[in-house]
């Protein structure tokens, strides 16, 4: 067959699935090349199509014409694995971006939902509610308007205690085999057709039949994690990225093959729930808190979201304005938002007058004149205590946790109090924002500072000393540390800001040591991206489902070129 050019290619997308729907300008593609928070990189084109089945025509293209594809949905992840990463691939690349098709079915009565390659968690969410039902995750990624798919395959943890990594073995999928030739695999257990356009019209079309969906001893969620997380003494952490368990067809694959769909579980949304404030100037004291619940509670807590002092002053200055819009605006309008940040900063790098990062700038200068929006009982734990846990309990859980919390602090530093709806949603939206800190400080004063680092790490079970206590050569290296995380499952964020002339990527890997002797792994469940080195187990895993390396090349620190070389 005789090679097309990439012109002659790009009119051929254009023909297909309409011009507005092919970003060939910088201008336009930047939105889609540019990772949220990290790497970027040059594409041919991006491409939105609005049919499964177009995407399946467009991936025979690309094979044929031996152009690398990055599937792409929401672009939220934190490790830039969705986007491009420098420019020294060695085919072109092509961004399929499938937000446009978000159709979610709900199936078995809500216990079940097929999610097609764009549908995303907080539409998930809200199609549940209905049905009395939940799905995976309803926080974090879900107020960022992240995908089903994008959690699957990255096995996204969050910090849900009863429900771990997001699992599936049930997903429609196409892959390039060992002979170069492209394959579709349907897993979803639903009867849809013999031929693979068949297949993924029947599918966005909903057309089947109750009786077309397979009773299958494939799993749509992890069902091992609750009794995980409960095995306090056990030296492996609870979940983390390259765990084999959970590395399965879509699952895990990392944009390492093109997902259509998946068939998941949902969950019995509680009758009431509680949130616990816990305060504490004792990092013993929170490992004693962690290690009663976990092995004497009937009822696990629905999460348990640690932050550090530090961590909420920063928060309460420097994430002020995505709290406050998230608050008053809903979390639909946070997607929105984020794009509009990235235009504006595009329109800002033209005009020379601008500072750089100029959104950013504007809304921290706007925010100051918003009072306090932290609810007073939070502000005084603030004074009181260095550490802060977030727990929230359901039904019978919360008099199990009541009862504990009266007795607890008798004997131990600290002290507790039961949130009201008001104080409940302030502080796990607090939390939440936190994570955005860091980056947000950093923009407005990188002049005199170094690099930063955000890392996520499992630490094992039995880990008394979760809380960071650097040798004196790592800390002096310092200018900032923030710490939060999911603490009943041993999962810690711990971001860093280097001092100014100090080589970051060398710390990096000296902190990696640290980790490594205490028996953590890394990354927990933001996955590798281009961040981090995938283990052997994840890069054993990427070349099963991609030998030639034709989707997303180079993630986790693999190689670009095709067939691995």
């Amino acid at each position: 067959m005789k090679k097309m050019n990439n012109k002659k290619v790009i009119e051929y997308f254009k023909k297909l699935i309409g011009d507005k729907n092919v970003l060939t300008s910088e201008w336009n593609k930047l939105p889609y090349s540019k990772g949220w928070r990290y790497g970027a990189g040059n594409t041919l084109a991006v491409v939105k199509p609005d049919k499964l089945s177009d995407i399946w025509k467009i991936l025979q293209i690309c094979v044929d014409e031996d152009i690398i594809v990055i599937m792409q949905a929401a672009n939220t992840g934190l490790t830039g694995g969705s986007t491009p990463f420098g420019d020294d691939y060695d085919r072109p690349l092509l961004v399929i971006n499938t937000m446009r098709i978000n159709n979610i079915h709900i199936i078995k009565n809500g216990a079940q939902i097929v999610g097609l390659t764009g549908s995303t968690l907080y539409d998930l969410e809200n199609k549940l509610k209905p049905y009395g039902r939940e799905p995976h995750s309803i926080i974090g990624s879900t107020s960022i308007g992240a995908s089903i798919i994008g959690g699957i395959c990255n096995n996204a943890g969050g910090s849900l205690v009863q429900r771990g990594p997001s699992y599936t073995e049930m997903a429609l999928y196409a892959k390039v085999n060992i002979d170069g030739k492209l394959d579709l695999i349907n897993d979803l257990g639903i009867d849809l057709g013999s031929k693979p356009e068949e297949i993924l019209d029947n599918l966005q079309n909903q057309n089947y039949r109750e009786s077309d969906i397979q009773n299958t001893d494939k799993l749509g969620s992890d069902d091992k994690y609750s009794k995980i997380v409960r095995e306090i003494n056990k030296s492996s952490p609870a979940r983390f990225n390259s765990d084999s368990r959970l590395l399965y067809g879509a699952s895990g694959s990392a944009g390492k093959i093109a997902v259509f769909a998946v068939r998941l579980d949902t969950y019995v949304s509680p009758i009431e729930n509680k949130v616990f404030y816990v305060g504490s100037n004792d990092p013993n004291v929170f490992w004693k808190i962690r290690r009663d619940i976990l092995s004497k509670f009937k009822t696990l807590p629905i999460l348990g979201d640690y932050l550090h002092r530090d961590c909420y002053d920063a928060a309460k200055k420097y994430s002020k304005d995505t709290f406050l819009v998230i608050e008053r605006l809903g979390t639909t309008f946070l997607p929105t938002l984020f794009e509009l940040k990235r235009r504006v900063d595009i329109i800002a790098k033209k005009l020379k007058f601008l500072p750089s990062n100029f959104s950013d700038r504007l809304m921290q200068f706007l925010s100051v004149f918003f009072p306090n929006h932290l609810p007073k009982r939070m502000e005084k734990f603030r004074d009181l205590y260095e550490h802060h846990w977030i727990i929230e309990m359901s039904d019978d859980g919360i008099n199990e946790a009541r009862d504990y919390f009266s007795k607890v602090f008798e004997e131990n530093d600290g002290d507790y109090f039961e949130c009201d709806a008001f104080e409940a949603k302030k502080a796990s939206l607090h939390r939440f924002v936190s994570a955005s800190a860091i980056g947000r400080y950093h923009i407005l004063n990188a002049e005199c500072l170094g690099e930063m680092m955000s890392l996520d790490i499992a630490f094992p079970r039995n880990e008394k000393y979760w809380f960071e206590k650097l040798p004196k050569e790592i800390d002096d290296m310092l200018e900032m540390k923030l710490y939060y995380g999911h603490l009943f499952c041993h999962v810690l964020h711990q971001n860093y800001i280097v001092k100014k002339g100090v080589d970051g990527e060398k710390l990096k890997n000296k902190l990696l040591k640290t980790y490594d002797k205490r028996g953590a792994e890394y990354p927990a469940e933001h996955n590798v991206g281009h961040e981090y080195f995938a283990k052997a187990s994840l890069k054993k895993f990427y070349k099963e489902l991609d030998p030639t390396n034709a989707f997303n090349p180079g993630i986790g620190r693999t190689s670009k070129n095709k067939n691995w070389k």
